[in-house]
């Protein structure tokens, strides 16, 4: 059971963070990229995130991930409010060497996860070395 208190200074902090943005504007979504194989991954922690709130955009090269975390409402004192609620975004510039035509996009217990696989011109080949056997013939 949570009890309330008046601590002065734990009401100052609570009001700050409304002010500062920290409780109900979060600043960015937390993400973790690399490379797997042929394919970049990028997970964004949204725990509490319904599935239908997540929105990806990709325009150009700028890819734009936005979700929202809806505030509860009711007839209620809150008597802790330390999750951050509200609209989250993030963009991020991807470069030319990914393919943006086949984003898979999955969401799984809180983890939003990205498989971006590496354009076919990115991706290292072979170069086949051929002989000038017509050349040889004129030199002799």
């Amino acid at each position: 059971m949570l009890l309330r208190t008046a601590d002065p200074f734990r009401e100052f902090e609570r009001l700050t963070q409304q002010f500062a943005g920290t409780t109900n504007r979060p600043a960015v979504m937390p993400m973790d990229a690399w490379r797997e194989g042929d394919a970049f991954i990028l997970e964004f922690d949204l725990p509490g995130i319904a599935k239908e709130s997540i929105d990806l955009d990709v325009e150009r090269n700028v890819l734009t991930v936005r979700a929202e975390r809806i505030s509860r409402n009711g007839d209620w004192e809150m008597l802790a409010t330390e999750r951050p609620k509200g609209l989250f975004s993030r963009q991020l510039v991807l470069g030319d060497n990914l393919d943006l035509e086949r984003i898979d996009a999955a969401y799984s217990d809180g983890v939003l996860r990205l498989s971006i696989p590496v354009a076919e011109k990115a991706k290292p080949r072979k170069i086949e070395v051929r002989t000038t056997t017509e050349n040889a013939a004129i030199e002799s």
